[in-house]
């Protein structure tokens, strides 16, 4: 088989699609390349959703946070604490268990005198469960990175909106929100970074892979036993990894950008990789 016809064969496999067997023999390194890039594909959409989704949520719990109402601002903080505060893993662990022990019939109540049947034995895989968990996890952590810069607004640009009228929800969407992202962009760009990083962990997490349509250390791991050479998948993928970092740094950056498209050169935020080695 050609490395052409490996790519045929296994580029889309983690979806389903393509060879069933995974190769057990005479392994190359193009089916390597090409089966820890198909599950690339997974670990991309572990980050695309959750911090496409948390981008929102974290900007409700900023706002919330910052309210002066406690029925608002004390739900808020608990949550951020509580997922700041608790490991990733451990996260991933105590979801799983708790969406096993949800009712494998689903769940039934009624809106309106119509009933509904939510169904729950989707959430203890993967493609759902861990991404439920990613995308509370990184809106916690954003959500602290734009209620600090929420609270750094300059007063003056308060001051300015005020005189020019605006109120409530034009201040805010105006003034307000557009200040609070270009001060957060940089911080925000190494969550991105990190949570693409840390979509490796739903290997090791309590969600299995259906059908063997696992992420890129999932096939990593299977080519390191079935080789006993490690040094050949896990640097694939952390090449992958690197990879995907400078399409994140490039694309965070063109938004840095055009958020500071306004100020004069030397005065615009410039994005620096500052790593979480601890979190």
């Amino acid at each position: 088989m050609t490395c052409w016809e490996t790519i045929q064969a296994y580029g889309l496999r983690s979806f389903g699609i393509g060879e069933r067997l995974l190769p057990k023999s005479d392994i190359t390194l193009c089916e390597q390349t090409t089966l820890i890039g198909s599950g690339m594909i997974w670990n991309i959409y572990f980050g695309v959703l959750s911090l496409a989704a948390g981008f929102f949520f974290a900007t409700a719990l900023a706002m919330a946070k910052n309210a002066r109402n406690p029925w608002l601002r004390k739900p808020a903080e608990w949550f951020i604490f509580l997922f700041r505060g608790s490991p990733l893993f451990i996260q991933f662990f105590l979801a799983y268990e708790t969406f096993v022990l949800l009712p494998k019939f689903g769940i039934e109540f009624s809106v309106l005198g119509i009933d509904f049947t939510a169904t729950t034995r989707w959430l203890t895989r993967a493609w759902l469960g861990a991404l439920i968990v990613l995308f509370l996890n990184t809106s916690a952590y954003s959500a602290e990175i734009f209620h600090g810069a929420l609270r750094s607004v300059p007063r003056g640009d308060l001051e300015a909106a005020d005189a020019y009228g605006l109120s409530g929800w034009h201040k805010f969407r105006r003034v307000t929100w557009p200040t609070m992202m270009r001060l957060a962009w940089p911080a925000y760009t190494n969550e991105a970074i990190f949570l693409f990083h840390a979509t490796t962990l739903v290997y090791f997490s309590g969600f299995p892979a259906w059908k063997q349509m696992g992420d890129a250390l999932y096939y990593a791991s299977y080519f390191a036993d079935k080789t006993f050479n490690p040094f050949v998948p896990y640097p694939i993928v952390a090449g992958y990894f690197i990879v995907l970092t400078l399409i994140v740094i490039t694309v965070f950056g063109m938004i840095n950008r055009r958020l500071n498209r306004h100020l004069p050169q030397q005065r615009r935020q410039r994005f620096r990789f500052r790593p979480q080695w601890i979190r």
